[in-house]
């Protein structure tokens, strides 16, 4: 399971971005976000390094849990 704070998700398009992200590295990943607390967990079989690629790619800034994250900017 890779736990991520995504701070700079801020709405439902975010989600769908994120999760879009992670689907086109693992099809069959299961993504539960909590928009409320910007964090996402995923239950995948990608290489955690591949999925956090495709969230920055998607233009947002994970941190695994627990990481000090860098301050937030606004995708949308």
């Amino acid at each position: 399971m890779l736990r991520y704070q995504v701070d700079d998700m801020s709405c439902g398009h975010c989600v769908q971005a994120i999760t879009a992200a992670v689907k086109g590295v693992d099809p069959t990943a299961e993504v539960a976000v909590d928009l409320q607390s910007k964090s996402v967990e995923i239950a995948t079989t990608a290489a955690g390094p591949v999925v956090r690629a495709a969230i920055r790619e998607a233009g947002y800034t994970p941190q695994e849990a627990g990481e000090a994250a860098p301050a937030a900017r606004a995708s949308c």
